[in-house]
């Protein structure tokens, strides 16, 4: 064993215990944290399914309509996040600051513009996915269970926002354990008012979706005061956060560069959800038992994601902090063995994903054929889960460095460009079935893994954006 150990693959894959116990003290938190709020999702997603398919569907469209929102979001805070890690890595405290209030602003706006569109033109975007086979279930009633969970979930955006800003400032930061245990609060909030509102427990008051979306709302605000409380009462463990609302400015030369290098991420998380949200919309066109099957995938499939999710966020943390501190080879060699681990781990999750497949989708209260393209929907996301792991960890990979306008191209050009034509053209110009044509769009990626492969071993990555970012003010101030 000592042997293979030492072989050159083996080297350049496969790290030593110090290696593994430092990405998973980055990366094991973020998973416990997501891990708990997609499984308390799950218990979620199937107490509003217990109340009719038609209640499951319309919530499914909301989720997947603010899904847009919540990656904007997080476009929205990519660009200066990337920045935060290497100014982290030099120590910059006056730079960490500077990126959080553009974190400030940005977030802002977006929730502003996303806010507006919502309100006028809700009721008309879940339509939308309600428009093809009435097959499943009554579309007006499923429109109707939308329209009123997604009022009330609207008031959730600015405690959101705000949680988003402070969150990623201290993941990026390299503090992943109180973000966790927040949100671990918030998702058993959660849960329990889910109980007591949606079904009227205890003397509460019997909202159905309604409930679901006030149960929401209240874990929100309990994880992002969480989240704030500690962050301003642990000044010595945070001390960017000494002074940071003194001013809300952020110097010219900064905020140009963050806008500069965190738009073309932006522009991506924009395009790429929407593109999701539209590919879900073709589906949608085969009917309300697609619809309900593929949220019902989608919720178990989410609890298994975490893994290769939280691995992007270790390659972001871990090899940004490198990159700001001039250690380019040691990074290289972190990556590597990031996407090796990240991979190796989905291969054994998607044996997990199937072995579950028949048995999830029984919990739901709805009729057999939509329970039947769930567990087809789950078998096919399964397959495909190793590569979801690659594809991620090469996008973070080429953003930890700065990368931003080819992971656009990577990411969401492509998507337009392929992916959504290739469903339109499946759903609406052949019988193929609905897992044919996910399948189709998974095979269609594998372009994006040879390129992606390309990029991450020619090391395009490799740069101190930090470092480049001085030289300039440098040369302007001369």
């Amino acid at each position: 064993m000592n042997t293979l150990r030492k072989t050159p693959f083996l080297k350049k894959f496969v790290g030593d215990k110090e290696f593994y116990k430092k990405v998973m003290y980055v990366a094991v938190p973020i998973m416990l944290q997501n891990g708990i709020t997609n499984f308390i999702g799950l218990l979620d997603n199937a107490m509003v399914g217990q109340l009719s398919t038609e209640v499951m569907s319309g919530v499914a469209i909301v989720n997947q309509l603010m899904m847009i929102y919540f990656l904007c979001i997080f476009g929205g805070c990519a660009g200066a996040g990337i920045y935060t890690a290497q100014y982290y890595g030099q120590g910059n405290q006056e730079g960490i600051q500077n990126t959080f209030r553009f974190k400030l602003w940005m977030l802002f706006i977006l929730t502003t513009i996303a806010a507006g569109i919502f309100l006028i033109y809700g009721k008309d975007l879940i339509w939308l996915y309600l428009s093809g086979s009435p097959d499943g279930g009554d579309l007006a009633l499923a429109q109707q269970a939308g329209w009123e969970y997604l009022k009330i979930i609207l008031c959730s955006l600015v405690p959101f926002m705000l949680l988003q800003v402070y969150v990623s400032t201290l993941r990026e930061c390299g503090e992943t354990v109180v973000p966790m245990k927040a949100g671990i609060c918030g998702v058993f909030v959660n849960l329990c008012f889910n109980y007591l509102l949606i079904y009227g427990k205890f003397g509460f008051p019997q909202l159905g979706v309604r409930g679901a979306a006030l149960a929401t709302l209240i874990s929100r605000i309990v994880e992002t005061s969480i989240v704030i409380v500690w962050t301003h009462k642990n000044k010595e463990k945070n001390p960017f956060i000494v002074g940071i609302y003194q001013t809300v400015g952020v110097p010219v030369h900064l905020a140009k560069a963050f806008f500069l290098k965190g738009l073309p991420l932006l522009i991506n998380e924009t395009l790429w959800s929407s593109g999701v949200a539209t590919i879900t919309q073709c589906y949608s066109m085969r009917g309300l038992n697609v619809v309900a099957g593929l949220n019902i995938a989608n919720t178990i499939n989410n609890v298994f994601n975490v893994v290769f999710i939280a691995m992007g966020d270790a390659v972001a943390i871990i090899v940004g902090q490198l990159l700001g501190a001039g250690k380019l080879k040691e990074a290289r060699d972190t990556d590597n063995k990031i996407i090796a681990f990240s991979v190796a781990a989905c291969v054994l999750i998607s044996g997990l994903m199937i072995l579950v497949s028949p048995i999830f989708p029984q919990i739901y209260n709805t009729n057999a054929r939509a329970k039947q393209i769930a567990t087809h929907f789950i078998i096919a996301q399964a397959v495909f889960l190793p590569q979801m792991a690659f594809l991620h960890a090469c996008y973070f990979t080429l953003r930890s460095g700065g990368k931003t306008v080819i992971t656009f191209l990577f990411d969401s050009v492509f998507m337009w460009l392929v992916s959504v034509p290739l469903a339109y053209f499946l759903i609406h110009h052949t019988g193929l079935y609905v897992i044919y044509v996910f399948a189709c769009i998974q095979i269609a990626d594998w372009i994006k893994c040879i390129v992606g492969f390309v990029l991450v071993k020619k090391g395009v990555w490799l740069q101190n954006i930090v470092q480049d970012a001085e030289k300039t003010k440098t040369t302007q101030d001369s």
